[in-house]
This record gives structure tokens, sequence and C-alpha cells, in this order.
């Protein structure tokens, strides 16, 4: 049984009842599992998986830059003070050369911070081919 387990790490005591079964032994599910807690045996916890990388018709989300200027991304991070007031900063990144290209902070961020702060890196570094926002990509 214990060699079983080993093999079979993912099968519990009634699926290594059941081969201990087709191997010849006669032996029940109430036997097997009174063993099987004695010797103190356990399924691991299977691993969470990993969150898709496509949308529902099959295209790719995350686009690898390749460039500088192909991809930037943004994100809010929320922070307080020692008073314990709160503050927010817009962060934009270059992707690909992990150029941090602005920061804005302010106690209220909101879309028309977001648009002057891009309109802004747009006149002075060009129009980038994507900018990912939140795991959402926008393309020209």
């Amino acid at each position: 049984m214990i060699a079983l387990a080993r093999e079979f790490g993912r099968y519990g005591y009634r699926r290594i009842a059941a081969l201990l079964r087709d191997a010849g032994w006669h032996v029940n599910d109430k036997r097997v599992e009174r063993l099987w807690r004695r010797e103190g045996l356990k399924v691991p916890m299977k691993q969470p998986k990993r969150g898709r990388l496509w949308l529902n018709d099959g295209s790719c989300v995350r686009l690898r830059p390749e460039y500088p200027n192909h991809v930037w991304s943004y994100d809010f991070v929320h922070c307080r003070t020692n008073e314990g007031k709160a503050f927010r900063t817009l962060n934009i990144l270059d992707e690909y050369s992990r150029e941090c290209l602005a920061i804005r902070v302010k106690r209220n961020l909101n879309s028309t911070d977001v648009i002057d702060v891009l309109t802004d890196l747009f006149i002075l570094r060009g129009v980038p081919a994507y900018i990912r926002s939140d795991n959402v990509l926008y393309s020209e």
C-alpha cells in the first residue's frame, strides 16, 4: 500500500484499494482506509492553476515587448502617510526597458489625470504600439 501511495501520489485510499484488489489482494475499502490513516498517508493538495493567457477568441493577451516604446503599462498604487491619510500613485512603465516613464502622486487620481499624463508622454516620447492596464491591452 505504501509503495503504491508513493508511486501514485495523487491517488486516495479508495483507488489504492482498487489497485490492491487488481493485484490479487482480498481487501475492502474500510480496511485500506484504516491502514491508510494509521500510516499517516494523505493525498497532497492540488496546486492552483495559473491564470489563463488568452481571451475566449483564442488570441494571446500578454504581449511580450520587443523594442522600446512597444508596450507601456500603467497601474495605481495605494499607500498611507504617517498621519493615516491615503494617497495614490499612477506609475507608467516601458516594459521593454523597465524604465519608469512617469509617476503622478495625488490624494485622488481620476481618468482625466491618467489622460493628462499619457498625453504628455505621447508628446515627449511618441505613441507606443500598445498600452496595458490591469491585464487589459489597448492598441492604436
